[in-house]
């Protein structure tokens, strides 16, 4: 009896996946075909413009290892005009190879805001229609999904508010960072960003705009947050604010034993009174490390800081902060003082910063404009980023810090735990099964002719290497920003969430139009 029951829901997943990838015979008896597509966008009415030449940055990202050339891009200046384009690729139907993506500033690292030869839309093109900050008990902003987080942070102190949860760079999109999920060293008390969220304007892969939240079409709501662009084009959200400190404690420690390092990082997060932000840095062979600091950070004894030596050592940083107000500094003092006093780092690598709220987050812009200068923020960004459960952690480093990972000069490598319980279970991102995890993220640079460890080859070979072990030893680790090639691997990926993620597939994007380059769903072409 149970065996036929799992061959039942089997049989059912099945047809939902093949109605996704063969509903083109339905179609195809109501609706005209078209293999002139691109040109019936020529007369398709919009209050904004298509481009069908020149689009040559939207076949470029970040990760600038894909590039898929559109056959047009979509400027839109209403909601409207979303729509409309979907509605009409989905009228067409199976007749049309057309697919849409939604793209913010070309982020992504491996292509998921590429549409080959179909239609990217711009979203930034909807900036300017109006951040509307509301005050009150429950304070939020209502935006466009077009917006960057920047700006939306600017608007917002202009009321003393600001959202709760951030990423560490602020130069993303709304709707880009909400189909993903959006985690910084905030996360493990707020959770990620798509946990403060009060409601969102979706258009479907059917052209319909939905307006969706908890209480309202609560399955689409969850489905977009998080669900990687495939239910729907998120085009506007009320996202929850919180009152707004005006300066930041920044503090830096080290540590060169990571079972303390990690046993810190729980500790901190577990707390009732304890920091605002998290996140933890692991540092392979970095010379000149505490000078590079004290450009920025001061030391709490310069004389024993100047003798640590940094040099072919495998050591990871705490980074902590606490916010205040001017009025509360010598209280705020006293506290990082009491909360210091129970970690375990090296006394004599303890720096401290004190910086403008807006300064700390928006700290990677920085950072940002060192490497434009220096020609290397547009090389490819071969970047890794895994959810490692917590009783995992500690044969991960063991093998991938002190083994594989030889140093960490060609870019950052993240380590950070989060709370479980600050996350919905009911979006669709996928997590570890355990209530702690950790956020670990490999972002280098690669150099593409290079030949050295700073290579693109090398690099790659380096994260399959860690992703190979991570499937050996059985890690249960799952891919944050996920990249997949097979949908089998997809399935594999989500789990126990696969039959509700092509449930939603099928529910809000039937023709499989919507995200191409996440390689999940193939659009279903007719030759009919």
């Amino acid at each position: 009896m149970r065996y036929s029951s799992i061959l039942k829901q089997n049989n059912i997943l099945s047809i939902i996946s093949f109605t996704i990838f063969s509903i083109s015979c339905m179609v195809l008896k109501s609706r005209p075909c078209s293999s002139t597509a691109p040109s019936s966008l020529e007369t398709l009415q919009v209050d904004g413009r298509f481009s069908f030449v020149q689009n040559e940055f939207a076949a470029k990202d970040f990760g600038n290892q894909f590039h898929f050339l559109p056959s047009a891009v979509l400027y839109p200046k209403s909601v409207s005009d979303i729509a409309t384009t979907i509605r009409h690729v989905w009228q067409v139907g199976p007749g049309s190879e057309l697919t849409i993506a939604a793209r913010g500033v070309g982020h992504s690292i491996k292509g998921q805001a590429q549409a080959p030869q179909g239609i990217v839309i711009n979203m930034k093109s909807m900036n300017g229609q109006g951040m509307r900050v509301h005050t009150g008990k429950f304070p939020y902003v209502d935006v466009s999904a077009g917006e960057l987080w920047i700006d939306i942070l600017q608007e917002c102190l202009k009321f003393g508010l600001a959202p709760k949860s951030w990423t560490d760079y602020l130069h993303l999109t709304v709707g880009g960072t909400l189909s993903n999920a959006g985690i910084s060293g905030q996360a493990f008390r707020h959770g990620p960003q798509i946990s403060n969220v009060d409601q969102l304007e979706v258009v479907t892969g059917k052209g319909e705009v939905v307006i969706c939240s908890e209480e309202q079409n609560a399955d689409l709501f969850h489905g977009v947050l998080g669900g990687l662009g495939q239910f729907g084009i998120i085009t506007r959200a009320k996202i929850s604010l919180e009152p707004a400190p005006k300066m930041v404690k920044w503090i830096r420690v080290l540590y060169s034993d990571f079972d303390t390092f990690a046993r810190d990082q729980e500790l901190v997060i577990s707390a009732e009174n304890t920091f605002d932000y998290v996140e933890g840095l692991v540092l392979v062979n970095k010379t000149g490390l505490i000078h590079n600091w004290r450009s920025s950070f001061n030391p709490q004894d310069p004389v024993k800081a100047s003798r640590f030596i940094s040099d072919q050592r495998t050591l990871f940083c705490l980074e902590l902060t606490k916010n205040f107000n001017p009025e509360n500094a010598d209280e705020i003092d006293q506290e990082i003082e009491a909360l210091l006093s129970e970690l375990n780092y090296i006394t004599s690598t303890l720096f401290m910063s004190e910086v403008p709220y807006i300064e700390f987050l928006d700290r990677v812009h920085s950072a940002e404009i060192k490497l434009r200068s220096k020609g290397l923020w547009d090389l490819p960004h071969p970047w890794l980023n895994l959810l490692v459960p917590k009783s995992k952690i500690h044969k991960f480093a063991e093998v991938v810090f002190g083994n594989i990972l030889k140093d960490t000069n060609n870019g950052p490598v993240l380590v950070y735990p989060m709370n479980k319980y600050r996350w919905n279970n009911k979006t669709s991102v996928v997590l570890p099964e355990e209530d702690i995890f950790y956020m670990v993220a490999f972002l280098p640079h690669a150099i593409p002719s290079s030949m050295q460890n700073d290579g693109l080859h090398y690099i790659l070979s380096l994260n399959k290497r860690i992703l190979d072990f991570c499937k050996t030893a059985q890690l249960g680790v799952k891919q944050y920003l996920p990249y997949y090639t097979t949908q089998e691997a997809w399935r594999e990926h989500f789990g126990p969430q696969w039959e509700v993620f092509v449930r939603r597939k099928s529910a809000y994007d039937p023709l499989a139009i919507l995200a191409p380059g996440q390689r999940i769903f193939h659009k279903a072409i007719s030759t009919l």
